[in-house]
């Protein structure tokens, strides 16, 4: 009776089922971030140009079999959903990079993660376009803590190779610095917090110290709630944004699981 109820709901919003996504391989992309790479013919039909959309990966349980799972999927009980970035596509060779933060461990899906071999497996559903889908602006603000670096690194990425701005990173260590191919006139700053439950507010800092710069500006900013909140005071400030041109979120908050902080986020929207 469920999976009849749940095909009839797919079939009202048009919502493809989940797909399983076989890992191709995983590596420490820096000490405290893993990529996993997935490929195989549930890619086939992956849309172009979502690097930087959010996808939502459901987590098989330790030594669960590939049958056992694909039967929760349709049927339940439903398995762990994480909220990921997609962080690469090759529409040649099929193949998709989703980076994870490394907490060890301590998470569903940084343990799935960090034990990831070739083989392994996990349900995948979307992905939604890209956070930042234009680049109008004279100056652009990106800032972000481990959690939001994929979404960050992409629309660094896709930014004229003109554009000028400022990029302001957390990270755990100095060896978590990454190869992004941001525009010349980006200015990068790498800004260490070895301890994720206490955010730093250097981004914050910096950003006021820096001065606010004229013309039409465009963000994207991520990371921690508490963080986000006082970013968010400081865009609010200036009258030089416009609606379309500010992404800022909440990704995580110190404390709370997804699930957790997900409740929090609806309540404070509604």
């Amino acid at each position: 009776m469920l999976s009849g109820i749940k095909k009839a709901v797919r079939t009202v919003t048009k919502r493809s089922p989940p797909k399983l996504l076989t890992v191709k391989e995983a590596w420490r992309l820096t000490p405290n971030m893993i990529r996993v790479t997935f490929a195989g013919k549930e890619l086939v039909d992956f849309p172009e140009g979502r690097e930087g959309g959010n996808c939502k990966l459901m987590l098989p349980e330790p030594n669960e079999t590939r049958e056992h799972f694909q039967e929760r999927l349709i049927n339940g009980p439903s398995p762990v959903r994480r909220t990921y970035t997609v962080r690469h596509f090759n529409s040649d060779t099929k193949e998709l990079d989703i980076d994870f933060v490394a907490h060890g461990d301590n998470g569903p899906a940084s343990r799935w993660a960090n034990q990831a071999t070739p083989g392994d497996f996990l349900g995948f559903a979307g992905p939604s376009t890209p956070k930042v889908t234009h680049f109008n602006a004279d100056w652009y603000i990106v800032a972000a803590d481990p959690s939001a670096i994929p979404v960050a690194a992409v629309t660094l990425e896709a930014m004229p190779r003109d554009a000028k701005g400022v990029a302001v990173f957390e990270i755990t260590s100095s060896e978590d610095r990454q190869d992004i191919q941001a525009p010349k006139g980006v200015e990068m700053y790498w800004f260490v917090n070895p301890d994720s439950h206490q955010p730093s507010e250097a981004a914050e800092k910096l950003l006021r110290d820096l001065g606010w710069p004229k013309g039409r500006v465009q963000t994207c900013i991520a990371g921690e709630s508490g963080i986000i909140k006082k970013l968010r005071s400081l865009l609010a400030e200036h009258n030089n944004l416009q609606r379309e041109d500010i992404y800022i979120s909440g990704y995580w908050k110190v404390g709370h699981i997804e699930d957790e902080y997900q409740k929090v986020k609806r309540s404070e929207n509604t």
